[in-house]
This record gives C-alpha cells, structure tokens and sequence, in this order.
C-alpha cells in the first residue's frame, strides 16, 4: 500500500515492522458536546485505512484517544494553552459534573460509530485514566531539561528541543509557528512556540472539578501530551500509522512529535503522518455559529441513513475538500439504495455455481485487481467505488458477482445486505418546520404561555420536541 505521508510530503510504500503488526493511532474526539459530520469524516477515515490495510494483508492494531480533560477553549483562537477546559466549561453551563459530561457524550461518540459501521478500535483510551503516563513523561522531559515552569504551568521548550538536534514543527503546513494573534500572548512563555504540558489549577477561582496531584502541582495536563502518553503506552516508543484531521497538523501534531521524540531519543515518533481534509458545507466551512455544524443526529431526523452518510464520504479522496450540502446526501442515499437493490436481487435469483471458464475468471480477477489497486494508491475510495459500480453492471455470473460485492463491502463498510432501507423517518413537513421557528421566536422574546399553545399544536400533529446542541428540533412520534 502507498500513502501520502504529510511528514515527508510525499507518496510512500507502507512497510510494516519486522513483527508484523502496524501501529495506528487516531486523534479522537473531545467529549464536551455532540460531534459533528466534519469530525466523523476523520473516524470514518481512519476506519477506512484500517479496514483497507486488513484487507490487503496487514496485521493492524488500532488505537484511539477519548479527550476528557485539558482541551481549552484557546484552540479555536490560537492557542491551546488558553481559556476555559471545554469540559468544564459545559459542565458549568449544564449543571452536570465534568465526569458527567465526558460520560454522556463519550457513549453518544461510540454509538454514532456504530451507526456508521466504524469498526471500534482495539483500544479506547480516555486521558482521565492515563494521568500516571502523562506525569511520567512529563517528568522524563524535566530530567532532560526540556522544560521550564511559569506562573500557570510547565511547559515545553522548543528552543532547547531544537538545541539538541531536532527541528521542531516539521509536519505543519505553516511557515512559521506564532502564538494566535487572537489572544493576548502569555509574556511569560519563553517562546510563543513553546506549549503547556501540566497546568496549574487557579487559585483565584472556583475549584476544578478535574484536577490531579503532580511532583509540580495541583493540576492536570496539557491537550498535547496525553496523546503521547497513550499511544506510546500501547503502540510501543515508535509506531507506523498516525491519523487525524488537517486541524491538528500545525500544532498538536508537530507538539505529540517534539515532546515524544524529546522523551524518547528515539526518531520517528510515527513513521507515516495520515491527515484528512476538511469538510465544508455548502461551499463554505462549518461552524456552530454559523448554524451549520450538522451532527448524525441531524442526518436521522432528515429522514437519512447515516451510512449514507458514510457513503457521501466515500465520494471524495480523503486528501481534498468535500463538500456537504443535502442534495449531495441525498444522491448518496439514492445511490446506497441502488446497491442494496442489486444485492437483494443477486441474493433472490442465485443458481448453482457452474465451472468457471479462464475468461470469466479473468474477469473476476480484473475486478479485484482494480478495487486492491485503487486502495493501494493512497487510499482512492472514488475509484473503488467506480471499480463497484461497474462489477454491477457487467455480465458475471450472479454467483460470482454477490461473491465479489460482500468481499468488497469488508472495505467500504456499507452494509451492502441489511435489509432496512436507506430512507429513514419521513422528512419534517414545512409546516411542522415553521411552527418550530414561531415558537423558538416566541421564546426568544419570553412569550412563553403562546409558544407553549405551539408545542401542543405541534404535539397534536404527531410530532415531539427535542433539544439537541442548542437548537431545538420537531421529531416524528413512533
């Protein structure tokens, strides 16, 4: 298999190690509120290249992070060492604990994996349960003198990293590495590359609700290192695979790099960096402020199949833009639909298997050669899924040709022979839809004796409500 590596900025051959066993780890989600289909891109992503990789032969194993601590709101402006822990920060908004939080979104992250077929991976970590290794490695990093400590924290020193031979921020597609102009620069950091690995718990403020002793202080640890801790703890000091989305490759990627390699001595931390382009929504890029930041949930209550879903993604190389609108979805639960159609007929109309003559094996030997050459080439998806459609249409036997669709389905996870339809609950009526944006309207200006005569009437119309993310959403009654 040939991937692109974003370390090297370039194709390369994937050699495993002389064990055997490829090491891969997947960046996964902060736990503080429901994830989005941008971010699922990623998940799905990484189960692609796993499935793939098994597919092809490779002896994988997978490993995933859980982020439920030490994520700071700073990372959207800039600067991961800044702001409030999004955990937190929800709790406080909630009225539930932090622990409460990271639970309820951790099992609604592990259940919309399910819904779109992503093969749960050997190992789920959560960084809560790993707060020995991220001290260790802090610790190892101070023995080498690769830290310093300020006012709110130990941090990480890139100037010395860089003294000792390495070049920090490799992997970022940035000319240089500069603190956000966004947020005041801590004038405390002794360069605006350098980066927390243990924060220190306010005192002026109220208690945290996550907070560990440490050989620095009460605290906990920065988004970066927990990475580092968890996949070296279960991967081994060097590994093979690391995935993510191109969000994290100019900062959290190059800082897990610096601060493993700094501990370790050992170079590569990671021999092939896998990063997933992002994905827009109607030509622009998404966001909660801007109302856009669709979730699974959203694609169910469209009425929608979230391995179609699934399917949308498949359209696109994982390397470009792809961009989400509700037409482009809805083809792909057209087209989803249509390959379901043709396994459920290939299933009702099977005959005796007949000899095979040398032609019609080499037909069957051209389609898998082309589906295995598609995904060896850096993971081309779109052309596997063109290799597909073609084998339903062409004149193999039925026998064969159903044969060939399941073994092709161990790879695109498309659930080719369930036999639920694609289509979901019926869309919500523009009626149903409008009465919503009145009552929310209602609400807004604190007329609430009116918008509750509209929850009745929406409730008489065989529709409930539901409060998810913030917005509030009409869903058909069972």
């Amino acid at each position: 298999m040939r991937l692109f590596n974003s370390l090297t900025r370039k194709v390369e051959d994937v050699v495993p190690p002389t064990e055997g066993v490829i090491g891969m780890y997947t960046c996964g989600p902060t736990v503080y509120s429901t994830l989005t289909i941008g971010n699922f891109r990623t998940y799905t992503l990484a189960d692609l290249l796993a499935r793939s990789m098994r597919y092809l032969g490779y002896n994988v194993k997978q490993v995933m992070n859980i982020t439920d601590v030490g994520h700071l709101t700073g990372d959207n402006e800039g600067d991961a060492d800044q702001g409030d822990d999004r955990l937190e920060k929800a709790a406080a908004t909630t009225g539930k604990t932090a622990w409460e939080i990271s639970t309820s979104y951790t099992q609604e992250f592990l259940t919309h994996m399910e819904m779109l077929n992503i093969v749960k991976p050997e190992v789920i970590c959560k960084a809560t349960e790993h707060i020995p290794e991220q001290i260790e490695l802090i610790r190892k990093l101070t023995e080498k003198g690769l830290t310093y400590q300020i006012a709110d924290g130990i941090y990480f020193d890139t100037v010395k990293y860089e003294a000792t031979g390495n070049v920090y921020g490799e992997l970022s597609t940035l000319d240089q590495l500069n603190e956000g102009t966004r947020l005041e620069p801590n004038k405390e950091k002794k360069n605006p590359r350098d980066f927390a690995l243990w924060k220190f718990s306010p005192k002026d403020s109220a208690k945290r609700q996550m907070e560990w002793e440490s050989p620095w202080g009460v605290g906990f640890p920065g988004w970066h290192i927990e990475c580092s801790a968890m996949s070296t703890k279960y991967l081994g000091e060097q590994f093979e695979i690391h995935v993510g989305g191109e969000d994290l490759r100019s900062t959290h990627h190059p800082n897990e790099i610096a601060q493993t390699e700094g501990a370790t001595g050992k170079k590569p931390f990671v021999k092939y960096w896998v990063h997933g382009a992002f994905l827009l929504v109607d030509g622009g890029r998404m966001g909660k402020s801007l109302g856009n930041a669709y979730t699974v949930n959203d694609i169910k209550d469209r009425g929608v199949s979230p391995l179609a879903l699934r399917y949308f993604y498949l359209t696109g190389h994982y390397r470009r833009q792809l961009n989400f609108t509700w037409e482009a979805l809805k083809a792909a639960q057209t087209a989803l639909g249509k390959l379901r159609e043709v396994v459920r007929g290939l299933k009702s109309d099977q005959t005796d298997r007949t000899s095979l003559s040398e032609e019609k094996r080499q037909k069957i030997d051209d389609f898998q050669s082309r589906f295995r050459g598609a995904i060896e080439d850096d993971l081309n998806l779109p052309e596997a899924v063109a290799v597909v459609w073609e084998l339903t249409k062409s004149n193999v036997s039925n026998y064969d040709k159903l044969d060939l669709l399941r073994e092709f389905d161990q790879v695109l996870g498309l659930g080719l022979e369930q036999t639920e339809p694609v289509q979901g609950k019926a869309e919500i009526p523009a009626e149903i839809e409008q009465l919503v944006g009145q009552r929310e309207e209602l609400r807004k200006k604190r007329n609430y004796p009116e918008a509750d005569q509209l929850r009745i009437r929406i409730e008489e119309l065989g529709y409930k409500l539901e409060d998810r993310g913030g917005k509030t959403r009409a869903v058909k009654n069972d």
